[in-house]
């Protein structure tokens, strides 16, 4: 008489989506299926790679906004999903960030970042895939210190390949890759930067800062006591110095509006652009912490001529016989994290 095993109940049927159904139950009821289940769920898996990206993508995100995602995506890696859907993702299971302390695992932080986030798509997104870019850049040091150096910026490189996968809106892709790029920042904040640095850093984050802010705070999962109120307070303090600074920037502009006219004296120039490029120039260094703000047009003008803007001469040509503009002021790389 032989003890044949009875086959598990599977509570998915034979169509690969069935596994994403899955995972969206499992994130609102948090709770996990038994191994073989989820090994009779391999079976299913690789016929995820013939579904449409848009179907994907909608039964992912539909799973990253219930109340507990991290059991969803425990599914996903338990049954191969993942590593078919977001192989970046996959590889930081079980990937370290400390040496000898299990918590700081990737994957683990990444999950109790993505539930700690707002309820927003475009922050839950960006906080599963904002450490993707640990995995090829971590160095792991004699002294038994771990590094991730540049680890956002080759995230947000990274994402570029997960976007086209998922088919993202051009949109959406550019706001969760320039919440991956920029994630760490907020968090860097320190009382010691100046009223330039806190203008600049909010003029660079424009209209994302909020959802900046959201996946900053979720960020932070240390277990050390009071590390989440500190970071909190931290980022609290800073949005209090970007509201004044705005509030006092609407009353009395950094730069005083007479420049414009005090550099056409100054320089011999008529109303062009070139004006306004030398104003630019005096705004970037107000920005940079290079001049004080809300002084006399005079102080902005003795700049530009320490600078040598006193010694080209307007509308200059070059030896091609092309008219060269009296200065080009830099452009700014954080205009555009596109590259």
């Amino acid at each position: 008489m032989t003890n044949a095993s009875s086959p598990p109940t599977l509570p998915f049927g034979p169509e690969p989506e069935d596994l994403l159904r899955v995972a969206c139950h499992l994130s609102e009821s948090d709770t996990q299926l038994p191994d073989e289940v989820a090994e009779a769920a391999r079976v299913v898996a690789p016929g995820i790679a013939r579904l449409a990206p848009a179907k994907v993508r909608a039964a992912l995100e539909s799973m990253l906004m219930t109340g507990n995602p991290g059991a969803g995506l425990q599914w996903l890696y338990r049954t191969g999903v993942l590593d078919i859907v977001l192989p970046e993702l996959s590889a930081t299971v079980n990937f370290s960030q400390e040496a000898g302390r299990r918590h700081k695992d990737v994957w683990e932080h990444t999950k109790q970042v993505v539930f700690q986030s707002s309820d927003d798509p475009i922050v839950r997104w960006s906080a599963l895939l904002h450490d993707i870019g640990k995995v090829p850049t971590r160095v792991m040091l004699p002294n038994g210190k771990v590094t991730f150096h540049r680890h956002a910026e080759v995230g947000a490189r990274m994402f570029d390949k997960v976007s086209r996968r998922f088919d993202f809106d051009r949109g959406t892709r550019q706001d969760i890759r320039f919440l991956i790029y920029n994630h760490l920042r907020a968090n860097a904040y320190s009382p010691s930067w100046t009223d330039a640095a806190v203008r600049r850093f909010d003029k660079e984050m424009g209209p994302r800062l909020e959802r900046l802010v959201q996946l900053s705070l979720a960020d932070v999962t240390s277990r050390r006591p009071g590390r989440k109120q500190q970071a909190a307070l931290n980022v609290e303090e800073m949005m209090r110095r970007i509201l004044e600074i705005r509030a006092l920037d609407a009353q009395v502009p950094p730069l005083p509006p007479g420049l414009g006219n005090a550099i056409m004296q100054a320089f011999s120039l008529s109303p062009s652009r070139q004006v306004g490029q030398l104003r630019l120039l005096c705004e970037q260094a107000v920005e940079a912490g290079d001049l004080e703000e809300r002084r006399e047009a005079d102080y902005y003008v003795a700049y530009l001529v320490s600078k040598g803007m006193g010694t080209a001469t307007p509308g200059a040509t070059d030896a091609s016989g092309s008219s060269t503009p009296f200065m080009c002021a830099p452009e700014d790389p954080s205009d555009d994290h596109e590259h």
